[in-house]
């Protein structure tokens, strides 16, 4: 059964970034209790790529957001051993749990596997008016002068940042870039100060050379 699972997870692309599941992955699915909830999501996640591929940018955009939303939020000082903990796509599906960046984490990945190029996305840092704690989303960016669209957890509708007035823009960044921003468009290049670690980098190395 194993071989067979393998088989269906292997989605061919021609993209740097592939979600392909490893012979660890496969062991830890399968002595979990939680095992046929775990392989019903992932199947459920393969086919909703496929069903997806060829449709246009916003409904693609749209479906994928609807389906990771659908994954229970969770705070990280709940589930993890560290505070603020960034998990891979493959963790956030196999866990079937996660908060703000992993949502977002886990559309960027998918969505790059679906064709859509990394540099129109970008994952933004907001405040939320009303509540205590920052907010990670993530932007599509067709033109920087203009509103982009939020794929965001808290919502299942992807509309422009300007409809979103709740959300108090505060820097964004991808693999090449940071900027600041408005609910209107991109201002200006900055850098970001990670601090005592580098989240953003520690999850591109297992992502991309340790395909965790």
């Amino acid at each position: 059964m194993k071989q067979i699972i393998l088989l269906i997870f292997i989605f061919s692309n021609v993209n740097a970034y592939e979600f392909k599941l490893n012979k660890k992955d496969l062991d830890f699915i399968y002595s979990s209790k939680k095992r046929n909830f775990i392989v019903n999501r992932l199947n459920k996640y393969q086919s909703i790529k496929k069903k997806v591929v060829d449709y246009t940018l916003i409904r693609k955009l749209s479906h994928i957001n609807l389906f990771l939303n659908k994954i229970l939020p969770a705070n990280d000082i709940k589930t993890k051993s560290t505070l603020d903990h960034w998990a891979t796509p493959k963790e956030f599906l196999i866990e079937g749990y996660g908060d703000c960046e992993d949502y977002a984490i886990a559309k960027y990945f998918t969505l790059i596997e679906l064709g859509i190029k990394k540099e129109n996305m970008y994952f933004a840092v907001v405040d939320v008016k009303g509540a205590k704690n920052t907010h990670m989303i993530l932007l599509y960016v067709e033109d920087k002068n203009k509103s982009p669209l939020v794929l965001d957890n808290l919502s299942f509708k992807v509309i422009p940042l300007s409809k979103r007035k709740k959300l108090i823009p505060k820097f964004a960044f991808n693999e090449t870039n940071a900027y600041k921003f408005t609910h209107d468009k991109f201002t200006q290049k900055i850098n970001i100060h990670w601090g005592k670690e580098n989240k953003w980098e520690k999850l591109l190395k297992r992502v991309y050379k340790l395909k965790e």
